[in-house]
């Protein structure tokens, strides 16, 4: 993540970590997970952390980009697997990107967990 992120200011680029965090034992969040992971481009990656937990990086869009995108990606989730409407999983964003201070993962990973922070996309 550090390097990732090194990357993105380097290049004078835009990005958005987002955390994906499913409640422990969850079985819909590694397919959650999973499904996300598929809709993304090539230039995306994907950190897994548990079985319930990921970090996406979303390279060259805004914070308002990233969150019309995971609207989307939930959005198609729901419809392709109707019976998931009880899927409880939290979803936050850190962007980062030219002149943006330095942040290193053990920064970023508390305010991508944070339950105060997290989109209400599902």
């Amino acid at each position: 993540m550090d390097r990732a992120a090194d990357l993105i200011r380097e290049h004078q680029l835009h990005g958005v970590f987002v955390g994906i965090a499913g409640k422990e034992g969850d079985l819909l969040a590694p397919e959650f997970i999973a499904f996300v992971e598929s809709a993304l481009r090539v230039e995306d990656l994907v950190f897994s952390m548990t079985r319930e937990r990921a970090v996406l990086l979303l390279t060259d869009v805004t914070e308002a980009q990233a969150e019309s995108i995971l609207t989307r990606v939930c959005g198609d989730f729901r419809d392709r697997f109707p019976t998931t409407t009880e899927l409880d999983i939290q979803l936050c964003l850190y962007e980062v990107g030219p002149g943006s201070v330095h942040p290193t993962a053990k920064e970023i990973l508390p305010r991508l967990f944070s339950p105060e922070k997290s989109l209400q996309l599902l």
